[in-house]
């Protein structure tokens, strides 16, 4: 019976952290129609990897700010607009996704996560 408790708990855990990906203000995007959307506005477009993953490879136009340096992460998303769209990426989508939040958090209105993130869209 303990078992079973314990799976039935982590099964709703698990369904409670998928609806918890995506809300009005966060949503996460595939491939195609993150890179569609990035292409065609000006957008404020943000790698959250490292410094070193970055210069591997990066989205064209980019900027880099690494989540892992969370001083200079907040000081460095002081500077964006927060009523503009903030598209973030890294390199498989959960530093993304932590990053998301925490703009939330910061007052960011419009945050578009990359699916998969950078090794989503090879």
């Amino acid at each position: 019976m303990k078992h079973f408790t314990l799976i039935i708990l982590f099964i709703f855990s698990s369904i409670s952290a998928i609806n918890a990906q995506e809300n009005d203000r966060i949503k996460v995007l595939d491939a195609a129609t993150f890179k569609d959307s990035t292409q065609q506005q000006k957008v404020q477009l943000v790698d959250v990897r490292t410094a070193k993953e970055y210069t591997a490879g990066n989205l064209a136009g980019s900027l880099n700010i690494d989540y892992y340096k969370q001083d200079e992460f907040k000081a460095s998303f002081k500077k964006l607009d927060k009523t503009k769209p903030v598209y973030i990426y890294c390199r498989s989508g959960g530093r993304s996704h932590k990053a998301a939040l925490l703009l939330e958090e910061m007052g960011f209105t419009k945050i578009y996560d990359l699916k998969g993130g950078y090794m989503g869209l090879k």
